[in-house]
């Protein structure tokens, strides 16, 4: 089984270094890397001496990033691994992708455990999350489990490529593209099971440089769960309840703001999109005019 994982960075150079040299370690590496990136500004020099490394270049936004390199990549292997930039996989995680995906024939997609998320953190430093790999190892190995669920997280998916062949991400979801792992996913409905499962792991590190500003990430808050609910791969409740816990959050964060966080922007942006959603308006490309 041939495994290729597809990378989407920007900005984040030295991140994208450290990750390289972390998968280097990986006791069963991907057949084939690819990098998809803005510039060469996104890439430290030396960063690419490990062999299988491809680099792609694309329009800026997560989505328009993962097609290129869905592009590149899809027919020439078996499996298709996404992970963010700051994913840091257990050393053991592509061989036991492997082992997941011969051992269930009608799992199409799976997403493995995160142990740490610091997308709502201040972040998670590279040696502290090291440090909750190695605390992980070390502990008693628990029960394997697999759990059927509706969709995959996007710092962490892994999907059979002759199942996606005919799928994209979509592109009108710029930018950060935020809930595009819920919008690519559904569409995998109906093709095979959407898996969950603690025999894949790793942390997410959450870091902050390189992500869009308050305002915009806000307006995406509202316009794109609702966005993603008119094309029928989100539920209006779950759209709502999105929307709702995004809006309170930054309501309440707004009075004593994280330094992490920009609560203003994103309150503001909330405002807009609600008052475009009044108006029947869901475009979710409106975020970059901001």
């Amino acid at each position: 089984m041939r495994i290729g994982l597809i990378i989407a960075s920007f900005g984040r150079p030295e991140v994208v270094r450290q990750l390289l040299s972390l998968i280097a370690l990986q006791v069963r590496g991907p057949d084939e890397i690819v990098l998809s990136v803005v510039s060469e500004n996104d890439l430290e020099a030396g960063s690419l001496s490990n062999p299988g490394i491809n680099v792609v270049y694309s329009s800026p936004g997560s989505c328009a990033q993962r097609n290129k390199g869905l592009e590149f990549l899809r027919d020439r292997v078996d499996v298709v691994l996404f992970i963010d930039d700051d994913f840091w996989m257990s050393r053991t995680y592509v061989r036991d992708l492997e082992q997941l995906f011969s051992a269930n024939e009608d799992v199409v997609a799976a997403t493995g455990l995160v142990l740490a998320d610091g997308a709502t953190t201040p972040g998670i430093a590279i040696a502290k999350a090291e440090k909750y790999l190695e605390d992980y190892i070390r502990s008693p190995a628990p029960a394997i489990w697999i759990r059927d669920v509706p969709d995959t997280y996007g710092c962490n998916m892994a999907f059979r490529a002759d199942k996606i062949r005919d799928l994209k991400f979509d592109e009108r979801l710029p930018l950060y593209g935020w809930q595009e792992d819920v919008d690519f996913s559904a569409q995998l409905r109906g093709r095979g099971r959407i898996v969950a499962t603690n025999q894949l792991w790793g942390v997410h590190l959450g870091t902050k440089k390189g992500k869009v500003s308050g305002m915009r990430f806000g307006y995406s808050q509202v316009i794109n769960p609702l966005f993603i609910f008119r094309k029928g791969n989100m539920s209006l409740r779950r759209a709502l309840v999105l929307i709702s816990k995004n809006i309170v959050a930054n309501l309440v964060g707004s009075v004593f703001p994280e330094p992490y966080i920009d609560r203003w922007g994103r309150l503001k942006g909330n405002i807009i999109g609600l008052l475009h959603a009044a108006k029947g308006k869901l475009d979710p490309m409106y975020a970059v005019k901001l």
